[in-house]
């Protein structure tokens, strides 16, 4: 599946990184901790965090990670989304909570 259909099926805005919606999505990351994320997250992985800063896409690119889904209506800083863009990574928002988002995206990405 990959991150545009991820973003059309559970209606999640789409903030920045428009490049990279076609990638595949092989498995979802949810932590709130860069050092987590950086030591466990898996290439392919779509990461689910309120974190909104630049070194979110930092982490993001060293792990080749396929998007970042921000929670609770929480929005990227200027440079975040300025590295989204530029590297093609897409940031992704949605009002739903990361306990709930986390359920959706287990039950897509299972079938």
């Amino acid at each position: 599946m990959t991150v545009k259909e991820i973003a059309e099926k559970l209606d999640f805005q789409v903030l920045g990184g428009e490049k990279g919606l076609d990638q595949a999505v092989t498995t979802g990351y949810v932590s709130d901790l860069l050092s987590d994320v950086m030591g466990n997250a898996r290439a392919g992985s779509i990461w689910v965090t309120l974190q909104t800063h630049k070194n979110v896409m930092a982490i993001a690119s060293l792990k080749d990670l396929a998007a970042i889904i921000l929670v609770n209506n929480h929005k990227p800083e200027d440079d975040m989304l300025a590295q989204s863009n530029e590297e093609g990574i897409p940031v992704l928002a949605t009002s739903m909570g990361t306990f709930d988002v986390s359920g959706k995206l287990y039950e897509l990405l299972r079938k």
